[in-house]
């Protein structure tokens, strides 16, 4: 599994774009099948990748915010996996619940997050130490370095990188999970590959850097007026027209920043795409092709520019952030090239890795396989996609996109946005406050409501087993594989519903 930290689902030449340059992924597109319309299950880093590792949504795992204490009862992939034999493995910018042990270091045989210790030491790792010991640290460009780029926290604006290609994040994440199969042997193996890029510093290797040139062309959105946004986002916008260049001249327009945002951002989607074809390269030299799946996506997407937000936030407001790329290549699949629109999750990805490599399943999971669409014995899998925050939520169906926001968040009335995707691509007009549109905003916050009504998990007192004594009936309920188990009164889990509580 390769992730790719804020990659937009559009940044590929394989989705369309027509500036981005993409070989690798367009090839990978080529030999698999792309998932159009998936949706990240929260547009920041912590939440969206617990939402991936989980198989489950915000309000069930609980993460709504970065890092955070870790739940060791929290199941994930790495553990499903190692407990059906699977050597599992976890590189670069992982970015979990990480105090005070990282979630997931006891679950995999090799643990190398790029910016933490397994112990929840930040700015201490394998990846750091090589770096320090080789005289390179004060070039790392991924990270928080403002001794050759700038500010003390991360620059928003973009420029080449001094530091060697080979001596990257990227590289180095390739290069362990490359190690990683060649010690396998004859092992399965199971490794998430998580690449810093594109997300900011947009400090892209000269090499890619050079490929776009310096007049070009901005999103046809860059300077659109934020007219009918939410206030958070409008309050945004006005302060990303109000930063300083750190990279550029004395004097120079708002425009140019855009512009060097953008040659900066395209650069470091190459510069991810390149490392990608490194590593699809090594399974093909070492013969691995045949029987290895390869999964590539990301935890939310971004702005950088579009819309006139510079970064991410605020995400909820706009398909771009929420809409996330998503592509296998699987050995044997008969549909080579195949596009699925079907609305799908980045929850699904591990009930479908459980499906295809046959393990059991994953019953902790709120997410589904996605075999029967890549087979095609059914058109979908999710009436809606819903991407959260704690307070706000966005909704997906057909054409439609709403996003609600509760009275009290913005003022003493709700508000909201809705956007007709098929009409409106752009999300340029906010149709939710017209009055030709509310049968829609209806069916939007009906979906909403029986999404969190059907999604929720029954928490109850953790027990190894409990006797059930319910409808004359007298029954054992084993814990479930989260950890958790019914009483007389509640389910056990999604196989386990009493009719009188449905």
């Amino acid at each position: 599994m390769i992730l790719a930290d804020q990659f937009n689902a559009s940044w590929m030449g394989a989705a369309g774009h027509a500036q981005a340059i993409t070989p690798n992924l367009d090839k990978l597109s080529a030999e698999g099948v792309s998932f159009s319309n998936a949706y990240c299950q929260n547009p920041i880093c912590t939440p969206s990748r617990v939402c991936i590792a989980s198989s489950q949504y915000c309000h069930n795992h609980g993460y709504y915010g970065l890092s955070g204490n870790a739940n060791p009862d929290l199941p994930n992939l790495f553990r499903h996996f190692r407990s059906e034999g699977y050597r599992t493995a976890a590189y670069g910018k992982l970015h979990l619940p990480c105090a005070p042990r990282n979630w997931i270091a006891d679950d995999v045989d090799e643990f190398g997050d790029t910016y933490e210790s397994a112990d929840n030491i930040h700015g201490q790792s394998e990846f750091l130490s090589g770096l320090e010991r080789d005289g390179l640290r004060d070039l790392e460009d991924s990270w928080h370095n403002s001794k050759n780029y700038g500010r003390s926290g991360i620059p928003m604006d973009a420029m080449p990188s001094q530091l060697p290609l080979e001596r990257t994040q990227e590289m180095w994440c390739a290069g362990k999970a490359m190690s990683f199969m060649e010690e396998s042997g004859e092992m399965p193996f199971c490794i998430q590959v998580s690449l810093q890029k594109p997300h900011h510093p947009l400090l892209p290797n000269p090499r890619f850097w050079e490929m776009y040139p310096e007049d070009l062309e901005l999103p046809s959105t860059w300077n659109l007026p934020p007219n009918g946004r939410p206030s958070h986002f409008r309050e945004q916008w006005e302060e990303c027209r109000k930063m300083q260049p750190e990279f550029g001249q004395p004097g120079e327009d708002i425009e140019a920043l855009y512009r060097r945002c953008w040659r900066g951002t395209l650069a470091c989607v190459t510069q991810v795409d390149y490392v990608i074809g490194q590593l699809m390269e090594f399974l093909d030299e070492r013969g691995l092709r045949d029987n290895t799946i390869v999964v590539f996506g990301s935890d939310h997407g971004a702005y950088h520019g579009i819309h006139g937000i510079l970064e991410k936030a605020p995400g909820i407001c706009s398909d771009e952030v929420c809409r996330v790329p998503m592509i296998w290549r699987i050995p044997g699949f008969p549909g080579a090239g195949k596009e699925c629109k079907a609305l799908v999750e980045n929850i699904d990805i591990g009930p479908t890795l459980a499906e295809l490599c046959g393990t059991r399943e994953m019953n902790y999971a709120d997410g589904k396989s996605l075999c029967p669409l890549v087979d095609g014995s059914v058109d979908s899998v999710h009436e809606a996609a819903v991407t959260e925050n704690a307070w706000s939520k966005a909704v997906r169906w057909d054409r439609w996109r709403l996003v609600h926001y509760p009275a009290g968040m913005f003022g003493a009335e709700p508000e909201g946005e809705l956007y007709d995707l098929e009409s409106d691509p752009s999300e340029r007009v906010n149709l939710y406050d017209d009055q030709a549109y509310q049968e829609q905003v209806r069916i939007g916050m009906t979906l909403l409501t029986d999404w969190l009504i059907k999604s929720m998990r029954v928490t109850t007192t953790p027990m190894l087993v409990q006797t059930v004594k319910k409808l004359g009936e007298s029954r054992v309920v084993p814990q479930e594989s989260d950890g958790r188990a019914a009483n007389a009164f509640q389910p056990g889990g999604r196989n386990d519903l009493l009719i009188n509580y449905l």
